[in-house]
């Protein structure tokens, strides 16, 4: 998309499973209160340990949210 203005939130996914379902998880919650998020960075990937056992792993990512024109937004009946 020509001359797109985008917003860029940092937000960190989690997951006991994998690094991939923590990204996962953080762009669905992410696109839960922002609808138009286009693209995702990974910025650093870490984890929790216990007794010697990966717990939790955490993905802290960038996404970029499309910011729409004035005249496709919708108008706040506030």
């Amino acid at each position: 998309m020509p001359h797109s203005t985008y917003q860029l939130l940092e937000i960190v996914g989690t997951s006991p499973i994998s690094s991939d379902d923590a990204i996962r998880n953080g762009i669905e919650k992410a696109h839960l209160t922002h609808l138009s998020v286009d693209w995702f960075q990974v910025i650093e990937t870490r984890g929790q340990i216990r007794d010697g056992k990966i717990t939790q792993f955490q993905v802290i990512m960038k996404v970029g949210m499309r910011l729409d024109s004035p005249q496709s937004a919708p108008v706040s009946t506030l």
